[in-house]
């Protein structure tokens, strides 16, 4: 049986016996007011607007005014007026993830747009929204995750299961950082969400980042930023569900996200629409409500599989305590840090050490691997302290014998963070280069 035909027996078998139609009374703003629908619907079901071209129209409810449906659509208004016929999906937003998924490029609705053919759709159907497996169920983080960074592997180890955030500002790198993230990892498969990203910038990520290699054991979720609010929110939903599918498949499931900023800005856009009040720098409650239900569907499951996720969160001005970078961090398992200063240094991945922090990092390091990382850290604290005063050289050699090593290692320590994104270094080879830094042998336990 082909593809297609198969695809086609599915959505046959999936077709109700009965259709509910309503007609468009209004349209304001990004607004469809609908009347007539004699079934009861609740926020988040789907509804086709025919337009005057007879195109159907994809749009969410989102609000309800007294006996009025409030429509918002996934793509233009052009062509709806009064009068336009609303046909009623009597189906929740479902997927239907693949294996042959792999190596492709699919829209928030879950469709290929990467111009390879339909996709093939499998038995089982996963909820874009959906919720994550109950906690006492879920296994431990446990095992590490190589990401071939040095200054992650040493200093930001991640386990299996673990949920970080990358923070910078514009133009620090953080995509850079996530896409050497991508194509070096040693996890079975990676599910990249582009969310409200540039449109140019997806066939650079495929061709340039993850390359043929890297392409057959991922599949990328493309939202532009072009896009209404409502696909840039479900796009990053999809990326969860496609990585909820592969888990339930016992895989280890590298899941990366960028930016959660744009999903927050999308929810934001949203929730203002429908007259949600602002509450923190124009943020309204649904999204430090939605963030949560989003990062916490990333982490173990209740079999072998993993989602480990990589989230990356775009600080406005810089600020790393402002409203969504706070929330995020208060959520997730540690935080990198990219610092501007480091980057304006020319020292790439600029990493701020002493400001990242992994979580889950004391427990899954040996104590060799931990008592390594941390002489390291002490002497990159110590120097840091001192800066200002040895830069002027007001600081006196001989005065501290501490800080006397700290000048003595930090250059080797910032050269040995230093690296380019065709590099890769796996775990053990992190370990024995920052081994040989400090003098100290490691023998990697098996």
């Amino acid at each position: 049986m082909s593809e297609i035909t198969q695809n086609i027996i599915q959505e046959i078998s999936k077709l109700e016996t009965s259709a509910y139609y309503g007609k468009v009374t209004g349209v304001q703003g990004l607004f469809i007011e609908v009347s007539g629908i004699p079934i009861g619907l609740s926020i988040g079901d789907r509804c086709n607007v025919i337009n005057a071209n007879d195109k159907p129209i994809a749009c969410e409810v989102v609000s309800f005014k007294e006996d009025k449906v409030l429509l918002m659509p996934y793509g233009s208004l052009e062509g709806i007026g009064m009068g336009c016929r609303v046909e009623v999906e009597d189906a929740h937003p479902v997927i239907y993830p693949h294996p042959s998924w792999l190596g492709r490029i699919v829209n928030a609705f879950g469709e290929a747009i990467d111009g390879k053919g339909p996709l093939i759709k499998g038995n089982k159907p996963y909820f874009i929204k959906s919720s994550p497996p109950p906690a006492q169920f879920r296994d431990r983080v446990k095992g590490k995750v190589d990401l071939g960074v040095k200054a992650v592997n040493a200093f930001l180890t991640i386990c299996k299961g673990q949920r970080m955030g990358i923070f910078a500002g514009s133009g620090v790198g953080k995509s850079t950082l996530m896409s050497m993230m991508a194509r070096h990892t040693s996890s079975d498969i990676a599910v990249i969400g582009l969310i409200g990203e540039r449109g140019r910038e997806a066939k650079e990520f495929v061709e340039d980042v993850l390359g043929e290699e890297g392409l057959k054991k991922s599949v990328l979720v493309l939202a532009t930023s072009d896009e209404s609010p409502l696909l840039r929110r479900q796009a990053a939903y999809v990326t969860m569900a496609i990585s909820e599918y592969f888990r339930d498949e016992n895989k280890d499931v590298l899941c990366m996200m960028d930016s959660i900023t744009r999903f927050a800005m999308a929810q934001r856009e949203i929730a203002l629409s429908v007259g949600e009040p602002p509450a923190s720098k124009g943020y309204t409650p649904s999204v430090f409500s939605e963030l949560p239900r989003l990062l916490e569907r990333a982490g173990p499951g209740a079999g072998n599989g993993t989602i480990t996720g990589l989230f990356t969160v775009l600080v406005d001005g810089d600020d790393h305590n402002e409203p969504v970078a706070d929330a995020v961090r208060s959520i997730l398992d540690g935080h990198i840090v990219l610092d501007r200063a480091i980057a304006e240094r020319n020292r790439y991945p600029a990493i701020n050490i002493l400001r990242s922090i992994s979580r889950t990092m004391p427990d899954c390091d040996t104590k060799e691997e931990y008592a390594l990382v941390a002489k390291a850290r002490k002497y990159i604290a110590s120097y840091e302290d001192m800066a200002e005063l040895i830069r002027l050289g007001a600081y006196k050699k001989g005065s501290n014998q501490e800080v006397d090593e700290a000048i003595f290692y930090y250059p080797k320590l910032e050269a040995f963070l230093s690296q380019g994104k065709e590099e890769k270094f796996s775990l053990q080879e992190c370990y024995e280069l920052l081994g040989n830094i400090l003098a100290i042998p490691y023998t990697m336990e098996v």
